[in-house]
This record gives C-alpha cells, structure tokens and sequence, in this order.
C-alpha cells in the first residue's frame, strides 16, 4: 500500500547538528534521521537510543528521512512504506553531522 502521508511532508530545517538528545547527553550516535514534518534530527534505530523512532512515537509525525549518511530515501512509520527523496533532500549545514569518534 503507498505512504498515504505524503501530503505532512515539510520543508524542514535541522534543529540540531546531530541528534539532539545524544548531543544534550553527551552520547554518540550512528545514523541520523530528520523528521519531515518538525525537523527534529534523532538517531536511527541502530544506534543505542533510537531518538529517531522515540520521536514519531512521542509526536506522531509519521515521515522521517535518512538524513546522515545522506541518502535519498525516507521512511513512513505509520504505513511501513519506504519514500524516495531524490531531489528533495533537505539540505546539510555542514560535511559531518556526528560528534568526534562517532561511528559510520
């Protein structure tokens, strides 16, 4: 079934260099996910606290994209339907969004 929540996605400014919540407890983070509705950046679900999921779960905001390393797709948590970004990926401040030492 396709991602009926296509029409939430935003235009979206980072709200952090990395994930927020990591970056506030001085935790490192592995992928980085922002949220095409607010842009809260989290951390993906392969990393230690999965802010990332925490986020829809806590907002409801249902589309997320890959955003470090950035990759073109995104993710729909409420349909489980994966989105391509091609063209509209929200753009990066900087070259490197993770904290020194941090995992690829």
């Amino acid at each position: 079934m396709p991602c009926t929540h296509v029409n939430q996605i935003r235009v979206v400014t980072p709200s952090a260099e990395g994930c927020e919540e990591c970056l506030k407890a001085g935790e490192e983070s592995v992928h980085l996910r922002i949220c095409r509705t607010c842009g809260h950046v989290g951390c993906c679900d392969s990393s230690k606290n999965k802010h990332a999921t925490q986020h829809f779960q806590s907002t409801s905001h249902p589309i997320m994209e890959s955003y470090d390393p950035p990759d073109p797709w995104g993710w729909c948590f409420v349909d489980e339907e994966m989105l391509d970004f091609r063209g509209q990926q929200t753009p990066h401040h900087r070259s490197s969004h993770r904290r020194p030492g941090s995992h690829r």
